[in-house]
């Protein structure tokens, strides 16, 4: 009898082995990726900032502290990993502002100082340190848009007016003017993002009606192009294929960066503050989940790329507002102790 017990008592625990050996092995996945935490941002800290780069250099500046709206500019060498404090906006502090680059000068407009919606529009000179307003944005005065450069002209499209929009606007620095462009199809929107490469941009997620769970839709913009727009795959779980069965891209107020060919799209919320962070590679039209952001989950974030290097830095958690900032290493393998 002992033995018949000892025998039954023997096989139930090698198949509870076996069951939690192939349980472990069905869990594993591959998923790489690493944050590493860079000298923190040496303004206060904030959440809605823009960000903009020169010659290898970033700037920061803008956004919401949880109390004043902020009008100072930050400039970060990721060499030196050194913050130096540059001139302040001139214009109106505000928060959810648009910044691009082109012809080596910042451009920041639009944007919402605790009361109005803003439409005026600065140009920033990082030779002189030194300001100067342009010509007003020919749209109409908005926060949570999108901006971004693309060879030689500027643009700023979607945001929010009272009503979502997605209009798009064209900026020429040589004459000082306004074009509006061929709108981009699909979804209105705000706090959506826009990353550029190989001279196209593409912008997706947002919030729609105060719901960004219908915003699943991604647009490439060519303006070589005279039909502007093309609608890439969706980045929701929408197809018969398998490639997007683990897709949960959809949020708003995300940060983004590219580098080495590759988008990346990191933290926002979607009925909550997120963390996760998605690759996507522009050959393919494919999303890939990458390591989680390794700080706190936040929305509100700033997104930069310099040299193949891609940084994500303050942002807010409900209401209290960062100021840390961590660069990304998406091939590498996760470590918690960097």
């Amino acid at each position: 009898m002992y033995q018949l017990k000892k025998s039954r008592l023997l096989g139930i625990l090698s198949l509870t082995i076996m069951i939690g050996s192939c349980t472990k092995s069905s869990t594993t996945t591959d998923i790489l990726g690493n944050w590493v935490s860079r000298s923190d941002f040496e303004g206060v800290t904030r959440s809605e900032g823009i960000s903009f780069t020169i010659n290898d250099k970033a700037y920061v500046g803008t956004g919401y502290d949880g109390t004043n709206r902020l009008k100072d500019l930050w400039q970060y060498d990721p060499v030196q990993d050194f913050w130096l404090q540059k001139a302040d906006l001139p214009g109106t502090a505000r928060s959810s502002a648009v910044a691009f680059a082109i012809n080596d000068k910042g451009y920041v407009g639009t944007g919402y100082d605790g009361l109005n919606r803003l439409g005026d529009f600065w140009e920033y000179n990082p030779g002189a340190n030194s300001w100067a307003r342009k010509a007003d944005f020919a749209g109409s005065a908005r926060y949570d848009a999108v901006g971004f450069g693309i060879l030689t002209k500027g643009y700023i499209s979607t945001g929010y007016d009272g009503n979502y929009l997605k209009d798009i606007w064209e900026y020429d620095a040589t004459g000082d003017t306004w074009t509006q462009k061929i709108s981009m199809g699909g979804s209105k929107r705000s706090a959506a993002v826009a990353f550029v490469y190989q001279n196209k941009a593409y912008i997706c997620t947002g919030t729609n009606n105060g719901s960004s769970t219908a915003i699943n839709d991604l647009w490439e913009f060519d303006p070589s192009s005279e039909t502007s727009w093309s609608e890439k795959r969706k980045i929701s779980n929408v197809s018969t294929d398998t490639y997007d069965d683990a897709y949960a891209i959809v949020r708003s107020n995300a940060a983004t960066f590219v580098m080495n060919d590759k988008a990346y799209i990191s933290c926002g919320e979607n009925g909550s503050v997120l963390q996760d962070t998605w690759e996507y590679d522009f050959a393919t039209d494919v999303w890939t989940k990458k390591t989680n952001y390794e700080g706190v989950a936040r929305t509100g974030a700033i997104g930069f790329s310099i040299n193949n290097r891609g940084f994500l830095l303050t942002g807010r958690s409900s209401n209290t507002p960062f100021d840390d900032i961590r660069e990304f290493f998406p091939s590498a393998e996760y470590n918690a102790n960097d």
